[in-house]
């Protein structure tokens, strides 16, 4: 059975809190439960990890592959527009990666619009709300295949 790591960055752990207007009003638990059903759906395991350290989620990145990982989903939170380290810890490794972002950003803010890890990913899954977890998930699955 494939295992998909899903790593949140930081601020996550507050969802269906902050701006709700924007992030929606789900919270972390309510998107792992749902991708804990797509998964068993489509006979994957998922392990979920958040952290507002960008150290930790790095060393996650680093390990996945011998912890037994066939891919990422990452929704890098804030460390999208200012994390090289991020960026260069995904295209380290083998593993397919897709980006996730609950908002559309290229429709926010200007300083949103880049995203530093875009360019080491397979895709990008944005402005669906918790569905881009879901749409991500299918998308790994499809390129997995």
């Amino acid at each position: 059975m494939k295992r998909i790591l899903v790593l949140h960055g930081p601020n996550l752990n507050l969802l269906g809190q902050r701006e709700p207007a924007v992030y929606g009003h789900q919270t972390l638990a309510n998107i792992e439960d749902e991708l804990a059903l797509l998964a068993d759906e489509l006979g994957l395991v998922i392990d979920s990890f958040q952290s507002n350290h960008e150290g930790y989620l790095i060393d996650r990145i680093h390990v996945s592959a011998n912890d037994g990982y066939s891919g990422i989903i990452i929704n890098p939170g804030g460390l999208t527009h200012t994390s090289v380290a991020l960026r260069d810890a995904i295209s380290s490794i083998e593993l397919p990666v897709i980006e996730v972002h609950l908002s559309n950003i290229h429709a926010r803010e200007p300083f949103r619009h880049h995203s530093y890890v875009a360019g080491v990913v397979v895709g990008q899954v944005s402005g669906f709300g918790a569905a881009s977890y879901l749409l991500a998930l299918r998308g790994l699955v499809e390129h997995l295949a």
